[in-house]
């Protein structure tokens, strides 16, 4: 069977093309495993958690017995009390031994059967004093792995064991117990314990004080995706530039794992013979890359429903990613912050330069699609899909008359607001102005380089042909001139001797409307309103 890129469930290297993981599996061992260290690997959805896990597995079994659980595999009711869950944790723990490699395996499994056996009341005491017992006899040091701990959030009695845990390993130079306890989940055990006691007294009282920092880095950089597509060449022989489309690929994703994997997909699998890709060659470049993103973006998924549903939830984290997005807020990143914790842990977040930003720009053109989807109905979305019909000629988007148009309609319904109103929202009423006139066709995203709350910089994207508009907040003559040359800057890197500016200017003597300059050899139209 050929290899192909997966994004379901755990990635195996013979099944499957991915980044290799052995840098990352030898890190954990030597920094953390050998050390004895008790630790969290905690990561957004499909992180690459359980790859993770499955690796190290395989890799620690030379010299540790590693005990391997899944709490996604364990029923809601035998978390009830500590005796239900203890005879459980016990039975899947024993059912472990079958998968490793041991001289005295057996004997060690039947310690934790005959518990099963002649403790039918046995609490997390007597399972402890079981746990611990098996860790003194056993022929070389065992390392316990629980995968999916969110599973047991909710459950007082997971916090219980959690304790018990941390009892032991403050104890264990008296008291052997696992040489090193590895927990995976999306949560990290604090705020686990937020979700059980919402009360601010208890919400940061964790029994897991003890857990190492876990900083090993899981996402992937430009040069490892080069080197998986190394490896897919290599079977394919396409004839890609390896290090233009892994570059590109990072642009988008930043590394998360399972976004790497499903443009790859969708390159492998879906736009050969679409029209503009005659060839797998010319699939594989940027403009194929950006057709992946397109069809991704499209369709729902785990991982983007999973962040729909998590900023309902928590309508501070949304409102944050709101102001970022529109408004170029800039926020100071710190850990404390609850949105901005949580935030970081679901994955969707980020520190760059000591400030938040969003993960990734594959991220921010999901939150866009989802936050426009929500003000569908609103004055400004309709607007922009009655004018659509004229803004397209020859399946060609005319970005001036866009812009003109733009001016004409929001001078004319934000004539009577303030400048408060105008510097909050204006950004935002474009891009909702603009998204039904390219949607189904073409896309845009917001470039993170270059976001603050003066300027903004969107990359539209029409049937291949980009366009580079830059929204700023006016603010004097020579911030303009200034604005104008970074766009200048910018349009070179792009390779365009054509860009777009929109000012939103609060000088009661401004002049609104739209002009041409010339600077050297670019040609910057400008919009003023």
């Amino acid at each position: 069977m050929k290899r192909y890129f997966n994004t379901e469930g755990s990635c195996n290297p013979e099944r499957h093309y991915m980044v290799r993981l052995d840098n990352r599996v030898n890190c954990i061992k030597e920094l953390l495993v050998d050390r004895k260290k008790y630790f969290v690997i905690n990561r957004g959805r499909q992180y690459g958690k359980t790859t993770t896990l499955n690796a190290l597995e395989k890799y620690l079994e030379d010299d540790y017995i590693v005990l391997a659980l899944d709490f996604q595999e364990v029923e809601t009711g035998n978390f009830a009390d500590g005796v239900i869950f203890s005879r459980t944790f016990a039975q899947k723990l024993s059912e472990a031994f079958d998968y490793v490699r041991a001289d005295d395996q057996e004997r060690l499994k039947k310690k934790l059967l005959d518990f099963v056996k002649e403790n039918p009341d046995g609490g997390l005491d007597k399972l402890f004093e079981c746990l611990s017992s098996m860790c003194k006899n056993s022929s070389r040091p065992i390392v316990l792995m629980i995968d999916e701990v969110d599973s047991a959030g909710n459950n007082q009695v997971f916090i219980d064991f959690l304790a018990q845990l941390r009892g032991y390993y403050l104890k264990r130079d008296k008291a052997p117990i696992f040489h090193s306890v590895i927990l995976a989940g999306v949560y990290n055990i604090k705020n686990l314990k937020l979700k059980l006691r919402p009360d601010s007294e208890h919400q940061y009282n964790s029994p897991w004080n003890i857990a190492a920092d876990f900083d090993i880095k899981m996402s992937f950089s430009a040069g490892q995706i080069a080197g998986m597509l190394e490896e897919y060449e290599a079977d394919r022989q396409i004839g890609m530039d390896i290090k233009t489309v892994a570059e590109e690929i990072y642009q988008y994703t930043s590394g998360y794992p399972v976004l790497v994997s499903s443009i790859c997909r969708q390159l492998d699998e879906k736009l050969l013979r679409e029209a503009g890709f005659e060839t797998m060659q010319e699939v594989w470049t940027r403009k194929g890359i950006a057709a992946a993103v397109k069809l991704i973006l499209k369709r729902s998924s785990p991982l983007f429903e999973h962040m729909a549903k998590q900023l309902d939830t928590y309508k501070d984290l949304h409102n944050m990613i709101e102001d970022i997005l529109y408004r170029g807020k800039q926020i100071t990143y710190s850990p404390e912050h609850k949105s901005i914790s949580l935030g970081v842990m679901f994955g969707f977040l980020k520190e760059e330069n000591s400030h938040v930003v969003i993960a990734n720009r594959m991220f921010e053109m999901c939150l866009l699609n989802l936050f426009m989807a929500e003000e569908s109905g609103s004055d400004v979305y309709s607007q922009g899909g009655i004018d659509r019909i004229g803004f397209i000629r020859n399946n060609m988007l005319d970005m001036d008359l866009v812009l003109k148009k733009f001016v004409e309609y929001f001078s004319e319904i934000c004539s009577e607001k303030d400048a408060k109103f105008v510097e909050r929202y204006g950004r935002k009423f474009f891009l909702l102005y603009l998204k039904p006139i390219i949607n189904g066709t073409g896309n845009f995203y917001v470039e993170a380089q270059t976001r603050d709350e003066r300027r903004t910089d969107v990359i539209v994207d029409y049937l291949g042909e980009q366009f580079i508009v830059e929204l700023k907040i006016w603010h004097g003559s020579e911030y303009k001139e200034r604005g104008e040359q970074q766009l200048t800057d910018y349009l070179d890197y792009y390779h365009k001797n054509k860009g777009y500016m929109l000012s939103f200017n609060f000088n009661k003597n401004k002049e609104t409307g739209v002009k041409e300059i010339q600077i050297g050899d670019k040609t910057i139209v400008e919009a003023v309103v």
